[in-house]
């Protein structure tokens, strides 16, 4: 008997169960709209120079400007980061005069040109409002874009190391409690600040606050549901996150300006702080941190919302002690990351996890967060790249089910590389090729994710769980954090990005090859679990061999009495 043997006698798959996760998924649909805020906050508008002061009274129409102001490139569109030095006034008489295909684009490339003094125009088509528009983060300051999404996703490597080990440490419920808190206040800073460096360090405060959601909420869903649902639990988490995808491409068509934008997907989270004290602590992990009065008492509360009072009275310290008395015997003393690496089977399994994390998020948010390259409307693409996720995670869902969580990390890693690079091979005007084949990447990509959120769950265990899983996300955040650096290697070697992001997948889909299979086994409490699957033996088995052999040398003693 263990800790799921309790939890099926308070009522395993009951209405707390069915209330608890879809409270803490509720708030994973606003995590995809932090973290693809980007998309439309940072969407960067047709911009060139604005036009010489001395044309500011001028009678001449906007077209008439910007065409003595602003040089036509080899394409015949206006160039953005250049202007004439002086108005080329006599371009007024060549355009009556010329017909389109007459005139030849980029010859007047070669006079005198000067950057944008006076500033730059903005179309402002598709949003009224942006970060780029407001601080000019365009031209000799563009980098400065992917700047700030990289601070961001360096918030959320720092929040996944810190609320990793502190959550193994005080809890899962009061980190996640926290965390709500700090995604609620620094979105709001967020959307008020008047400056760019402010922007950026509110931007930080919520990405540390994404990985304290993520962590502890998938903690404490995984550890208070019995072993037979994960999967498909699992699998409705990363929907939630799916469909956070479309919501927040409805709410950006619908708030066109960028800081109400914000706003509206940072304000919600105080409604979750609150609600979250509701929030009860992992029953399993209150018992293996010498808290069994408080896992008893949580307990027997679960019972009474699942209608089974009766078992829940049942439930004393000696049952707890009796139960879990293997769990117990191997979760005494302290642990800390180290211990990922301490033993042969977890430091191996680490690296592997590491691997996988750091490749699906470094190829996901290479495609994600680059959405206008594909040249469809920015809403458009949202939409699609968010509803494939859709099927992606049906089929993630049962080949985790029928193959195995190994093949299935292994297959969507692999075939999502294998898209990426076959999109170098296709010219740029096959927009509609290019695209499907970016959805198939990004679909592959993203059951990817939604598989290894519940394989390294179930990989580690209990007593180190949220230190591993801060440890593999700590990676996720670092392929996230060069993904938007490596878009930049484009201006000098246009294949090299998506040359990366689809090699770095099929490597690491080879290396989750040497990852244990963990499909219908329970979750492992202690290292010594792990351990004992590294060397062919699964916990059920381990603890009955040790419990027959305790029978046996009990008999032994008895004959020989």
């Amino acid at each position: 008997m263990g800790f799921g043997d309790l939890l099926e006698q308070v009522g395993s798959t009951g209405r707390f169960q069915i209330v608890h996760v879809s409270l803490l998924c509720l708030p994973v649909m606003l995590m995809a709209s932090h973290n693809l805020l980007q998309n439309f906050a940072a969407n960067v508008p047709r911009h060139y120079c604005n036009s010489h002061e001395n044309l500011t009274q001028s009678r001449l129409s906007p077209e008439e400007k910007l065409l003595i102001t602003v040089p036509l490139d080899q394409d015949g569109k206006p160039v953005r980061c250049r202007r004439y030095t002086e108005p080329q006034w006599h371009l007024l008489a060549v355009n009556g005069t010329l017909e389109p295909e007459q005139y030849d684009y980029g010859s007047d490339l070669d006079a005198d040109l000067q950057e944008c003094p006076d500033g730059w125009f903005y179309d402002m088509t598709d949003r009224s409002s942006t970060i780029i528009s407001e601080w000019d983060l365009v031209c000799d300051t563009r980098s400065l874009i992917q700047m700030a999404q990289t601070i961001y996703m360096g918030g959320v490597l720092l929040g996944a190391a810190v609320f990793g080990c502190l959550s193994d440490r005080y809890g899962r419920r009061y980190l996640l409690i926290i965390s709500y808190l700090l995604m609620a206040v620094s979105g709001t800073c967020a959307a008020l600040s008047p400056s760019l460096p402010l922007f950026c360090l509110s931007r930080f405060g919520c990405g540390m606050a994404l990985s304290g959601i993520a962590l502890n909420s998938f903690s404490l869903i995984v550890e208070w549901i019995p072993t037979n649902v994960r999967t498909i639990v699992g699998t409705i988490t990363g929907y939630c996150y799916t469909v956070g995808q479309l919501l927040l491409t409805l709410i950006a068509y619908k708030i066109r300006d960028w800081r109400w934008l914000t706003l509206a997907v940072s304000l919600p989270f105080y409604v979750f702080f609150l609600y979250s004290w509701w929030f009860h602590e992992s029953a399993r992990w209150l018992v293996l941190r010498n808290k069994p009065e408080q896992g008893i008492k949580n307990l027997q509360s679960v019972a009474r919302f699942n209608g089974r009072r009766e078992e829940g009275e049942k439930i004393d310290n000696t049952m707890l002690q009796e139960s879990m008395k293997k769990e117990l015997s191997g979760s005494q003393g302290s642990y800390s990351v180290l211990d990922l690496f301490r033993t042969t089977t977890m430091r191996n399994m680490t690296l592997c996890l590491m691997a996988v994390w750091l490749s699906t998020s470094f190829a996901y948010y290479g495609l994600a967060m680059d959405l206008q390259k594909f040249g469809v409307d920015i809403y458009l693409i949202q939409v699609i790249f968010g509803a494939v996720d859709i099927p992606a995670k049906v089929i993630i869902t049962v080949s985790m089910s029928v193959l195995g969580r190994r093949p299935s990390q292994c297959g969507a890693l692999i075939i999502a590389g294998i898209s990426i690079l076959c999109n170098l091979l296709v010219p740029h005007d096959k927009q509609t090729i290019r695209t499907c084949l970016a959805c198939l990447g990004k679909g592959c990509l993203a059951a990817s994710f939604n598989c290894c959120y519940l394989y390294s769950g179930e990989l580690y265990p209990t007593v180190i769980r949220q230190n591993g899983m801060g440890c593999v996300s700590m990676m996720a955040r670092v392929g996230a954090m060069i993904a938007p650096m490596v878009l930049l290697t484009g201006d000098y070697i246009p294949w090299l990005p998506g040359f990366i992001y689809g090699g770095a997948p099929i490597l690491c889909g080879v290396a989750a090859m040497f990852l244990p299979e963990t499909l219908g086994s329970p979750l492992p409490d202690t290292i010594q679990d792990v351990e004992d699957r590294g060397a062919g033996k699964s916990p059920i088995k381990a603890a009955k061999e040790a419990k027959i052999l305790k029978d046996t040398k009990a008999n032994l003693l008895k004959v020989a009495a």
